[in-house]
C-alpha cells in the first residue's frame, strides 16, 4: 500500500472562538485575523483606522466584522466589547496588538512621546484585560470554553536599544502585565490563560520609520542583517504563534513569553 503524504490535520483550532483583535486593519493584527478565520473563528477586527478595518473584515467574509476603536480610551473599549457580545454572543479570547513605535533616546525622547508610546502600547492592554475580563469569564463560563488573552510585545521588550527608551519601558512592561494577569486568572480559575509575543523586526508598516529614510528594501536588508537568521520576519511568522497560543493547544501555557525573533535573544 502507497503511503500518503504527510499533510496537515484539517481540523479547525479555533471553531466556536470569538477572538477581539485590536490594530487589526494592517500588519501583525491583519495577518492574525486571517489566520484565526481560517482556523474556525469568529473575529471583531478593530482599529482606529475604521475604514481600514471594514475593509479587512469585508475581505474576510461573515464570520469578520469590524469596529472604529481608539485603544487609549476606555469608553471606547467598553463600547467595543459590547458590540463583540451583539453581534457574536460574548468574547473568548482577546489580541492586545495595537501599537506604536516611535524612537529616541533618553535625552531625545519628548514627554509628548514619552507618553503617547506608553498610552498606545501599555495603557491600552491594561484596559483591554481589565475591561474585558468580565465578559471573557462569563462566556467561556457559558459555553463551557476555554478563553485566551495574547499581548503582542516585542523583543525590544526583553533587549534593550539606546535609541529606543519609551518603546523599550513600554512593552517591558507588556511582559509583566501578562505574568500578572495571568496569575490573577489563574487564582480565580477563569479558564482563561494569558501570553505574550515577542517579535522581533517584522515586515509590517511599524517599520516604516526605521526604513523611510533609507528604502524599504535596503532598510530591510540592514535590518535583517542584526538578527542571526539574516533578515526580518514575516506577519505569518508572528500568526502561527499567535495561533497556538489562544488554542486549546496551549491551555496549560500561562505567563509565558513567545520569542519569535529570529534567534537574536540566543546571542
Amino acid at each position: 500500500m502507497q503511503k500518503q503524504p504527510w499533510r496537515r490535520a484539517t481540523v479547525a483550532r479555533l471553531a466556536g472562538k470569538i477572538i477581539l483583535v485590536t490594530g487589526a486593519a494592517s500588519g501583525l493584527g491583519a495577518a492574525m485575523s486571517t489566520k484565526f478565520i481560517a482556523e474556525g473563528a469568529r473575529v471583531l477586527l478593530t482599529d482606529i483606522n475604521a475604514a481600514g478595518a471594514a475593509a479587512k473584515a469585508a475581505e474576510l467574509g461573515a464570520n469578520a466584522a469590524s469596529f472604529g476603536h481608539d485603544v487609549t480610551d476606555p469608553a471606547q473599549w467598553e463600547a467595543a466589547l459590547a458590540f463583540a457580545e451583539a453581534t457574536f454572543g460574548g468574547l473568548h479570547i482577546l489580541v492586545n496588538n495595537a501599537g506604536v513605535g516611535d524612537g529616541g533616546t533618553v535625552e531625545e525622547t519628548t514627554f509628548e512621546t514619552w507618553h503617547k508610546v506608553h498610552r498606545i502600547d501599555l495603557d491600552s492592554v491594561f484596559y483591554g484585560c481589565k475591561l474585558a475580563l468580565p465578559l471573557m469569564a462569563a462566556t467561556c463560563a457559558r459555553d463551557n470554553q476555554h478563553g485566551s488573552i495574547l499581548n503582542i510585545s516585542s523583543i525590544a521588550g526583553v533587549i534593550a536599544g539606546h535609541n529606543m527608551a519609551a518603546y523599550n519601558s513600554a512593552k517591558a512592561g507588556v511582559r509583566h502585565l501578562t505574568k500578572s494577569v495571568a496569575l490573577h486568572c489563574a487564582k480565580r480559575r477563569y479558564n482563561i490563560n494569558c501570553n505574550s509575543i515577542h517579535p522581533v523586526f517584522v515586515d509590517t508598516p511599524i517599520l516604516n520609520n526605521l526604513t523611510g529614510a533609507m528604502g524599504r528594501e535596503e532598510g530591510l536588508a540592514k535590518l535583517g542583517r542584526q538578527v542571526p537568521l539574516g533578515r526580518v520576519g514575516e506577519p505569518d511568522d508572528i500568526a502561527w504563534g499567535a495561533v497556538y497560543l489562544v488554542s486549546d493547544e496551549a491551555k496549560f501555557v500561562t505567563g509565558h513569553g513567545l520569542f519569535i525573533d529570529g534567534g537574536i535573544s540566543a546571542q
